[in-house]
C-alpha cells in the first residue's frame, strides 16, 4: 500500500493514526492481500469518503459497515456503488425510503457522491474488502481508525447528525456525544431487516434539524433519475 492519499483537512485532525503501530499493521496486511487477491475498492478510491467530504464540511454521517465486494462496485463511499451498475438492494430500499420521505424518483445511477460533497460523510467502518469474501477485512484495524474518526468528529465538531443504520451501526453511539450532536438510528436498509427502516424519514429530519441550526439542508435528489 502506497502512501495515505489523504486531503490535509482531514490528515490535520487524524493524521497520527497513520504513525501507530496498529495502522503499520493493516498496510502490511494489505499489501499481502494485493499480491494474492483482489482488494476493493481500488486504493485511488480507499479513502474517497474523505476526499470528497472534507473534514471543516462535515455536517452528516452515514455509516455503514463493509465496502461492496462484487467487481467495480465499491467506490469508498459507504452504501454507494459506481455509474452504470445495478443498485444493491439496501441501497435500492434507501432510495425508496428517500421517494417516499420527500417524494423524489428513484435515481438510475446509485453513485452518492452528490451527497458527500454536500457535506454528507458516507463513512463504511472497515474501509477494503477482498473479492467475493463479505466481511474479509474486518478485525485488521480498519476499525480501530474510524472509530478514531468518529470520536474525532463527536471532539471537535458541533451539531453533526449521525445517521445510524441498523446493530452494528448502533453500536457506534457511544463513541458520540449526544449532548453535541443529534443521532437518528433505524433497522439497517437490507431486506433482511423485513422493512424496519421504511418509515424512519431520516432524509427529512436530517435537514429540519440542518435549517434549525442555521446551516443549508442537504439536496438529497440525484439528478438524472429513472422511476422504479
Amino acid at each position: 500500500m502506497s502512501d495515505i492519499l489523504l486531503n490535509e483537512s482531514w490528515k490535520s485532525v487524524i493524521g497520527i493514526e497513520f504513525e501507530k503501530d496498529y495502522f503499520k499493521e493493516l498496510k502490511e496486511f494489505l499489501v499481502n492481500e494485493k499480491s494474492q487477491f483482489r482488494v476493493f475498492p481500488p486504493e485511488s478510491r480507499m479513502f474517497a469518503a474523505f476526499n470528497l467530504t472534507p473534514f471543516d464540511e462535515v455536517k452528516v454521517v452515514i455509516l455503514g459497515q463493509d465496502p461492496y465486494h462484487g467487481f467495480g462496485q465499491a467506490n469508498g463511499l459507504s452504501f454507494s456503488v459506481s455509474d452504470g451498475l445495478r443498485k444493491p438492494p439496501s441501497l435500492l430500499n434507501i432510495f425508496k425510503e428517500l421517494h417516499t420521505d420527500l417524494g423524489y424518483p428513484i435515481p438510475e445511477s446509485g453513485n452518492l457522491e452528490p451527497w458527500a460533497k454536500q457535506g454528507v460523510l458516507l463513512l463504511n467502518a472497515t474501509l477494503s474488502v477482498r473479492e467475493a469474501a463479505a466481511g474479509s477485512h474486518q478485525g485488521k484495524g480498519w476499525e480501530r481508525f474510524t472509530d478514531s474518526v468518529i470520536k474525532t468528529l463527536s471532539d471537535k465538531k458541533e451539531g453533526l447528525i449521525f445517521l445510524l443504520w441498523g446493530n452494528y451501526a448502533k453500536a457506534k453511539e457511544s463513541l458520540i456525544n449526544t449532548e453535541k450532536h443529534l443521532i437518528l438510528s433505524a433497522p439497517h436498509p437490507s431486506p433482511l431487516a423485513r422493512g424496519g427502516f421504511f418509515g424512519c424519514k431520516h432524509f427529512s429530519k436530517t435537514n429540519e434539524h440542518l435549517v434549525l441550526q442555521g446551516k443549508s439542508p442537504i439536496k438529497w435528489e440525484i439528478k438524472d433519475q429513472l422511476l422504479f
